[in-house]
């Protein structure tokens, strides 16, 4: 090969090295786009996970446990404490999947910049619950968009096979493992918490009506729920912490199931008049009714934010407990709540200044 031969030859591998690395940055400045103008789009993940304050990090070990916990604007204070809870009660490799809308990615990705918590954000769009909400203007409050994000988890996440769902008015005390090793039995997509047999739920929680079986959520005099054949006096259970199995889960159409008994309801108003607020049990009653596995209800020990919690709970029960669940009017970073020093223990300040908890020793400007 003559020298002439060689230089041409050299030439074109240099042109095509140029056009590989041209085309990788044009690449990395498309995700750049897409992080910093996000379009709205059911389950879009935002490629954004952080590894921030290297004087506090512990060594995780592990497979990924994957924890979706949604972080509307008004409450984004709550999903981070609870997510700090698990983060710092635990060495194990937990990737939280925050479900937000879009109005709120640049706030929560502030808040989150000083933490080290390995996360990632899950852009929700409301649209993708048309047809599936009641018009009714007085339950607009209960309403809210992401309260059905937990309906969606393969979509969120779509390459696991297992994952923790949590409300955001929860703390963890204890190690996440834990709770994400319980054993669901063959066939079970889900495993919850019952009421019934509940350290936290012995007798009727007052304000909240009959809510520990189902007739407290729906209502048996329609022909569309007598035709399930379901006992009106079945124990119900509490859908704000459960584990997933996902394969199952897929398998079984859950989503589909509850998508259409939310389009039912619209159509039908089968859910009982007596249902205080939460929206998104009665379908999750219907499809998991007597199909589901229990988690150990020291994981789940809730009505924190029920009147009389503070009456109802021992100081050394509360901190015996491995999950504490502040379900009901009275949160913890409200004025009201029993038990909030401990959340407190918790909370990472506001960098921007627009959440703050409420005390009652702070006076309203």
């Amino acid at each position: 090969m003559t020298v002439r031969r060689v230089n041409v030859v050299i030439l074109v591998l240099l042109v095509v090295a140029f056009l590989i690395i041209l085309h990788r940055n044009l690449l990395n400045l498309n995700d750049f786009l897409k992080q910093e103008n996000p379009d709205t789009a059911p389950g879009m993940v935002l490629p954004f996970e952080t590894d921030f304050l290297s004087d506090h990090k512990v060594i995780r070990s592990g497979d990924e446990i994957p924890v979706l916990i949604t972080a509307p604007e008004e409450r984004l204070g709550a999903a981070v404490t609870a997510m700090n809870s698990i983060h710092r009660n635990s060495k194990a490799n937990v990737v939280f999947n925050i479900v937000t809308l879009n109005e709120s990615v640049v706030h929560l990705r502030t808040w989150l910049s000083k933490t080290d918590m390995k996360h990632k954000i899950i852009v929700f769009d409301p649209k993708i619950l048309a047809g599936k909400i009641s018009k009714d203007p007085q339950k607009a409050e209960t309403a809210k968009p992401l309260t059905f994000a937990r309906f969606f988890l393969p979509v969120f996440l779509p390459d696991a096979e297992k994952a923790i769902y949590l409300d955001d008015d929860v703390i963890i005390q204890g190690d996440i493992r834990e709770l994400f090793d319980t054993s669901l039995k063959l066939g079970h997509a889900a495993a919850f918490s019952e009421d019934c047999d509940s350290a936290s739920s012995k007798g009727i929680v007052k304000g909240a009506g009959n809510q520990n079986s189902y007739i407290g959520f729906l209502d048996f005099k329609k022909e569309a729920i007598k035709k399930l054949g379901m006992r009106a006096n079945t124990c119900s259970f509490n859908p704000g912490v459960f584990v997933a199995n996902l394969t199952e889960w897929k398998q079984q159409n859950i989503t589909s199931q509850l998508e259409l008994w939310m389009e039912r309801n619209a159509k039908e108003d089968l859910y009982s008049k007596t249902l205080a607020d939460s929206i998104t049990t009665p379908p999750m009653l219907i499809v998991f009714y007597k199909h589901h596995s229990n988690i150990d209800p020291m994981w789940h020990v809730r009505h924190l934010g029920a009147t009389g919690a503070g009456n109802r709970y021992s100081p050394q029960f509360v901190k015996a407990a491995k999950l504490l669940h502040w379900n009901g009017h009275y949160k913890p970073w409200g004025r009201a709540a029993s038990f909030s020093e401990i959340w407190d223990k918790w909370y990472i300040p506001d960098p921007t200044g627009k959440f703050h908890p409420i005390r009652r020793h702070t006076e309203e400007k």
